[in-house]
């Protein structure tokens, strides 16, 4: 199944909206490691900084960008969701960070 990532580059001259396809078995959603592969494929090498708010941050410091944030996933059903609920279900999906991090 396809599943269609939209997100926003924060680039020194704006910010960028953009989308990614992650492919995935029929019922799953993505989690973290399937998104920073997505963003690899797309040349953008990034990390996982707020799980809360889907920001990835660039591991090289002398990027271009300062961030990625994901504003909604899209898998073509109806029921699919954007933004308002894109948190709770991140949430669930994206394991949760070990104490003491």
């Amino acid at each position: 199944m396809e599943c269609i990532v939209h997100f926003e580059v924060d680039h020194t001259e704006g910010v960028k909206p953009l989308r990614g396809l992650v492919f995935l078995d029929e019922g799953q959603t993505p989690g973290e490691q399937e998104l920073i592969d997505m963003f690899k494929d797309m040349k953008f090498a990034v990390r996982l900084d707020d799980r809360e708010k889907l920001i990835f941050k660039p591991v090289n410091p002398g990027e271009t960008y300062s961030q990625i944030r994901i504003t909604g996933f899209d898998s073509g059903k109806p029921n699919s969701k954007e933004d308002h609920e894109l948190k709770s279900l991140v949430g669930n999906l994206l394991p949760q960070k070990p104490a003491g991090l």
